[in-house]
């Protein structure tokens, strides 16, 4: 994590080990005062304070969090390649967690955040699966680049499992009952209507909902780079669909568009697509259509490498797999109550 410390050891340094493992030096000059040294070790900057404290000058005033901290780590990161390629829907969700563990524990050395520590985090949010995953997943991130940059020995999330449920990734899959009520608050020929049958006949997220559009359409099939992942998602533009777009006003470069004709942004278009479904009394979210989809995919025979296809999951995803494996269930359960009863009924033993 530093720089080999150099021997002899330069004069007037003075290494000391925290109650919290943590190391830090000092320069003290005879039986002068001592002074801290914030910058980490073996830096340009800890040797320019360590030439000012030999002379008995002021060092540099710290800015920034303290140095070996976490906030500092979460400093470090953010400005990194690695955090620049993470998609922007990331990056604003993970900040989110990082800034909330700023307040708790910004100032605990990195020692501190231990594995135990980061399975009690995870532990508080058991009640939200979703919440308690993507927390682990923004600090994985975070550690695996320290670990590969050489701020940390160990990575502490490694081992720690993300936490099953059957609802995952949080958004309600919309039910049948659900879809039809949309269906008919809102008609064919509606915004709110082409919105809907968007999401659902192509399995978008709705930031690629929103960017759909005739550029992307050719021989009745869609051609999307998705937003998210990246991957490439090539798929027929449905009948119900092609009925729908037939039938709406459009925007000149995409399909959905707001009153003036303008595209719509992801987070504007989150509000006024979940403005529809509470008119509609549904609870669903534009994601939840999305699984909705999925489903009905499943249920009409589309198989792991199908659904990745479609969806832009990659190959071994595991939302392709969660799919496929509850419409299988739920084959063979309706299969089994339909399975007539033995006619000989079978004896207890005696």
């Amino acid at each position: 994590m530093t720089a080999a410390m150099p021997k002899p050891r330069p004069p007037h340094l003075v290494r000391e080990t925290t109650r919290h493992d943590q190391v830090v030096w000092y320069v003290r000059v005879g039986q002068g005062k001592r002074t801290r040294m914030r910058a980490p070790y073996g830096s340009p900057e800890f040797w320019r304070d360590y030439r000012l404290a030999v002379e008995g000058k002021p060092v540099a005033a710290a800015t920034g969090p303290t140095p070996g901290t976490l906030s500092w780590l979460i400093a470090k990161y953010l400005t990194t390649a690695e955090w620049r390629e993470l998609k922007p829907a990331t990056r604003k969700q993970r900040h989110g967690f990082y800034r909330a563990m700023e307040k708790t524990a910004g100032n605990e050395p990195l020692q501190a955040i231990d594995r135990r520590a980061i399975l009690a985090g995870r532990d508080r949010r058991r009640d939200t699966p979703y919440a308690a995953n993507n927390f682990l997943k923004s600090l994985r991130g975070l550690f695996r680049w320290a670990l590969d940059a050489d701020y940390v020995k160990a990575d502490p999330t490694h081992g720690i499992k993300l936490l099953a449920g059957t609802n995952e990734d949080g958004f309600h899959a919309w039910t049948e009952e659900e879809l039809e009520r949309f269906e008919a608050t809102w008609a064919v020929g509606t915004r709110q209507r082409l919105a809907f049958d968007l999401l659902l006949f192509t399995g978008l997220r709705r930031g690629d909902a929103v960017r759909l559009g005739r550029p992307h359409v050719r021989n009745g099939e869609f051609t999307l780079r998705t937003e998210k992942t990246g991957m490439v998602v090539v798929a027929p533009i449905l009948p119900p669909l092609a009925a729908s777009i037939a039938a709406t006003a459009t925007g000149e470069m995409t399909f959905l568009a707001t009153e003036r004709g303008l595209p719509f942004g992801k987070e504007s278009f989150g509000n006024w697509f979940g403005k529809a479904c509470r008119e509609a009394k549904c609870p669903g979210s534009a994601h939840g259509l999305r699984k909705a989809g999925a489903r009905r995919a499943v249920e009409e025979g589309a198989t792991e490498a199908q659904l990745n296809a479609l969806f832009g999951w990659a190959d071994g995803s595991r939302e392709s797999a969660t799919y496929t494996r509850t419409a299988n269930r739920a084959k063979l359960a309706r299969e089994a109550r339909a399975t007539p009863a033995p006619s000989i009924p079978v004896r207890d033993q005696g």
